[in-house]
Parts: C-alpha cells; sequence; structure tokens
C-alpha cells in the first residue's frame, strides 16, 4: 500500500468516526425503540465523514478517497486500519 497521506492521528479520527457509523447502523434496539434518534446520529456522523473527506481530500489516497465517495464504509475501514497499522 502506498503511503496514506494521512497523519497516524488522522487515521485514528477516521477510524473513530467509521466505526461510529457503522455502529449506528447495526444498533438494532436503537432502530426499534428510537428510529429518529438512529436517523439523527447517522446523519451527524456522515456529515462528520463527508467534512473529514472535503477538509483532508487534497491527501486522502485515490483508493480511500474511492471507497469513502462511494459509502464503501468497510473498505474503507480496513484500508484505514492497514495504514495504521504501517504508519
Amino acid at each position: 500500500m502506498a503511503s496514506s497521506g494521512l497523519s497516524p492521528e488522522e487515521l485514528s479520527e477516521l477510524i473513530q468516526l467509521l466505526e461510529r457509523r457503522l455502529a449506528v447502523i447495526g444498533d438494532a434496539e436503537m432502530r426499534e425503540n428510537d428510529p429518529d434518534g438512529q436517523l439523527r446520529q447517522l446523519q451527524e456522523v456522515s456529515e462528520a465523514i463527508q467534512e473529514f473527506s472535503k477538509t483532508k481530500q487534497e491527501r486522502i489516497p485515490i483508493r480511500l478517497r474511492h471507497f469513502l465517495e462511494n459509502s464503501s464504509l468497510n473498505k474503507a475501514l480496513d484500508w484505514a486500519k492497514e495504514a495504521m497499522a504501517e504508519a
């Protein structure tokens, strides 16, 4: 894998955002008991991921950018974790 272009701190931030979004999506209890709250949390974390991508666009490697732009979040998470392990 090519150098990520992102610092370890930025990779950590991205990993946390992606893990949070996947956790919100997978929260069946919240979906059952508070679907509006789940949607609100999903919107918030999705906007944070978009903002991260926007502000760091110049340094995000092409493959990771592709995953983020196409909402391939599991692939983006795997990529970021691998890059973090190599950092």
